[in-house]
């Protein structure tokens, strides 16, 4: 299986775990992925809010060069915002007047029938979850974790197309498939609050430790995520947040494909665990998963 990928500005630094621990899981379940050259940041937040046409051309042009380079079908976006802006950009991109400015914008034809997936779709729908288990050399059974999509994996349905945008399962259909226990909780599709960390860190704070203490709740060991913004938030917050709240939280939070890394044998440093700011190898050694 070959896809278009794009890892959009946060894979190539702060969620450069992300990049990787993606790329090893790919490799162990026979995906290549087909990085887009002079990929363009995807506008994420800051675009849409300030010009309309340059938040639709910004994916538009990935996605042209996509299909420009590989003249593949189908692109694959990690990070929950970059599939998100792609996914608007497409939906926008209906309206024949725009298409023609955002053409006429990154000099190239918009190639309207190109797929864009996220990860987790790619290995739940195109691999599954018996093709996963197949893969696991080293089982989770020792943790319980809270699969977290946050706000913008799953919505808007008319966006996404998604019919369980407010109680997706895929993510645990795969944590499961690595031996692991998943947890049912209330905040799997809450907000994080996003971009606002710097710009509004009194509200992040407050959500995020309202997903944190629900997490906490129920019982989960860790919380696996699909968007490296959700990472930052959850991983570096949490010390604030006990300083705030006075609470004690300390719960690892990896990405999804790291917890598939590690069942099927990847070691942590090629999965970029040391990278967490929550400390999350001890609590590993402490399972004897690694």
């Amino acid at each position: 299986m070959k896809l278009s990928y794009y890892p959009g500005c946060s894979l190539h630094s702060t969620g450069a775990e992300y990049d990787a621990s993606t790329r090893k899981v790919c490799e162990k379940l026979g995906i290549e992925l087909v990085e887009i050259e002079d990929w363009v940041c995807c506008g994420s937040t800051p675009a849409h809010q300030c010009d309309e046409l340059m938040s639709i051309a910004l994916p538009a042009k990935n996605m042209a060069l996509a299909r420009e380079q590989s003249g593949l079908g189908e692109i694959c976006a990690p990070c929950a915002s970059c599939y998100s802006r792609l996914k608007f950009a497409q939906e926008r991109l209906t309206d024949d007047h725009l298409r023609r400015q955002v053409e006429h914008v990154i000099d190239a034809r918009y190639p309207d029938d190109i797929k864009v997936l996220h990860m987790l779709e790619v290995i739940s729908e195109k691999v599954g979850a018996d093709a996963v288990k197949e893969k696991v050399v080293k089982t989770l059974d020792s943790i319980k974790v809270a699969c977290y999509y946050g706000c913008l994996i799953t919505r808007p349905p008319k966006v996404t197309a998604r019919e369980d945008f407010e109680n997706p399962t895929d993510m645990e259909a795969l944590i499961e498939a690595l031996g692991a226990e998943t947890v049912d909780w209330n905040m799997k599709t809450f907000c994080c609050g996003a971009a606002f960390a710097l710009t509004r860190t009194e509200v992040v704070v407050d959500l995020t430790g309202k997903i944190l203490a629900d997490a906490h709740a129920v019982g989960a060991d860790v919380i696996a995520v699909g968007c490296p913004l959700c990472h930052v938030n959850l991983d570096t917050r949490q010390q604030q947040i006990n300083e705030k709240l006075g609470t004690n939280f300390n719960i690892p939070i990896f990405y999804f494909t790291q917890l598939m890394g590690l069942a099927m044998g990847i070691g942590p440093k090629d999965l970029g665990i040391h990278k967490h700011i929550t400390e999350a190898e001890s609590f590993l050694k402490e399972r004897a998963l690694i």
